[in-house]
């Protein structure tokens, strides 16, 4: 298997890295190309025996061996970019019924990735594909860690048309890298990019080597590549052809720029705090491609960073000498709950008897009465209520029986004059149909006349 070659420069590296992969892809079109080749020599045709059965017999030894699990080996280092693509072209071949030669298949296939043995895939090692006929991506930055460890990713391909799968194993051999970590890194957030688009070689050359007239280093190297949906960004609206983000750190053996550092001016500051866009002299060499968010640069310098870590003083292993150890004896003492149990329930009890003793005290004991009520009462007032009280009882007994004597509410109570309590003018068993509602003063019983008004002059006290 053939090794990516690595420069000193990034982008030499992707394109020597991506380059090994399209001369091993080539090698293995060929070969497929042979395969069918011998495959069509032995077509039926004019054999004098079994011509037929051998080409069947040919075609399951074929399709056996097609389905083998085929190990490929990478060689990425700790702490640089690694990206490998899952091309569909390379799995079409091992699905049933096979192309015939100048026949494209188009097939929907999608890819399942996992560490063998494991549901998923290692935590530095992220996958990605956007559609069914679009390839896929497995793209992370191996950790120091796993530094001589080969790790073994299990992919298995499903043909979403005929149902057919096919499984490969992909070894990433992951080693050390002599200038790990690069003291100086940058954070660059790229707003007119999607992860897959970035991921492309020839788009991650163009930025590492606008990256690198902007900052002038020796080395330089892609660090890690992440979507802005993982950081918490939103989902873009479907319109105007909107990216979701990408977030790319790059690493370099030289000081940050005058340029980089333009972000960090007090001016630019301000115009990010008030959503502005900071006046950065270096954007014109990134816009024509890329569109980068100044605001959300982040720049670490890891030499000036002091290391927290303590070093542990490890001792003889010896603990102090506590005294002699005095176990518990077997035997305990019997403890007696009855006063506990007392104090937890008569006192409480006590108190919510003593409260409702005062409560019904002055509940049943401290009322007024009636009697002493209508006492302070005058009589005046209590006629009043009284007949306010029988009108009441009347017109209820009225809405229930109209047919019954005519209400002594209507008629009057007192003299208008003497102040007496006139008799009612019938009994309940007068017929009072053809009674007025209202009596007139000549009718009344006791009334007295008063005097009429004489005319002017004549009329003396």
């Amino acid at each position: 298997m053939l090794r990516p070659l690595r420069g000193e420069a990034a982008v030499a590296a992707v394109a020597g890295h991506f380059g090994a992969r399209r001369m091993w892809r080539q090698r293995w079109r060929q070969q497929r190309a042979d395969e069918r080749g011998a495959m069509r020599c032995c077509a039926p045709g004019p054999w004098p025996h079994g011509g037929s059965a051998l080409t069947t017999l040919l075609l399951t030894v074929y399709t056996i061996l097609s389905k083998v699990h085929s190990d490929r080996n990478v060689y990425p280092s700790a702490g640089v970019l690694f990206v490998h693509v899952l091309e569909r072209e390379y799995f079409k071949g091992e699905f049933p019924p096979y192309p015939k030669p100048g026949e494209i298949s188009n097939d929907p296939i999608t890819f399942n990735t996992n560490l063998m043995g494991y549901p998923d895939r290692p935590g530095w090692l992220r996958y990605i594909q956007r559609t069914p006929y679009s390839d896929g991506v497995l793209y992370g930055s191996p950790t120091v860690e796993n530094v001589g460890k080969p790790t073994i990713i299990e992919i298995t391909a499903y043909n979403r048309r005929t149902f057919e799968t096919a499984r490969h194993n992909l070894i990433i051999n992951i080693m050390s890298a002599e200038d790990f970590p690069l003291p100086y890194q940058a954070e660059f957030f790229i707003r007119n990019m999607n992860v897959e688009e970035m991921l492309a070689s020839e788009v991650l050359g163009d930025f590492l080597g606008a990256v690198k007239n902007v900052w002038q280093p020796e080395r330089l190297n892609a660090i890690n590549i992440t979507s802005a949906l993982d950081r918490g960004g939103r989902v873009p609206l479907p319109i105007n052809d909107m990216k979701e983000g990408v977030y790319v750190m790059v690493g370099a053996d030289v000081p940050f720029s005058s340029c980089l550092r333009e972000v960090e001016n007090p001016q630019n500051q301000l115009r990010c705090s008030q959503e502005m866009e900071p006046v950065i002299t270096c954007d014109k060499k990134f816009r024509t491609q890329f569109h980068i968010d100044w605001c959300k640069i982040s720049l670490v310098d890891n030499t000036k960073q002091v290391s927290t870590f303590q070093e542990v003083i490890r001792g003889e292993g010896i603990l102090p000498d506590g005294g002699e150890y005095k176990p518990p004896s077997d035997t305990l003492k019997s403890r007696d709950y009855y006063s506990d149990f007392l104090i937890t329930l008569a006192v409480p009890s006590a108190i919510a008897l003593v409260l409702f003793l005062i409560l019904a005290y002055i509940m049943c004991c401290r009322r007024e009465g009636v009697e002493k009520r209508n006492m302070q009462t005058p009589d005046i007032q209590l006629v009043h209520h009284s007949a306010i009280q029988k009108s009441t009882k009347e017109l209820r007994d009225m809405s229930k029986n109209r047919e019954i004597a005519w209400p002594l509410s209507t008629l009057p109570v007192f003299h208008p004059v003497t102040g007496e309590i006139v008799p009612p003018l019938h009994t309940d068993s007068y017929d009072n149909t053809s009674m007025p509602l209202m009596q007139t003063q000549q009718n009344l019983p006791h009334q007295t006349q008063i005097p009429q008004q004489q005319s002017a002059g004549k009329w003396y006290s």
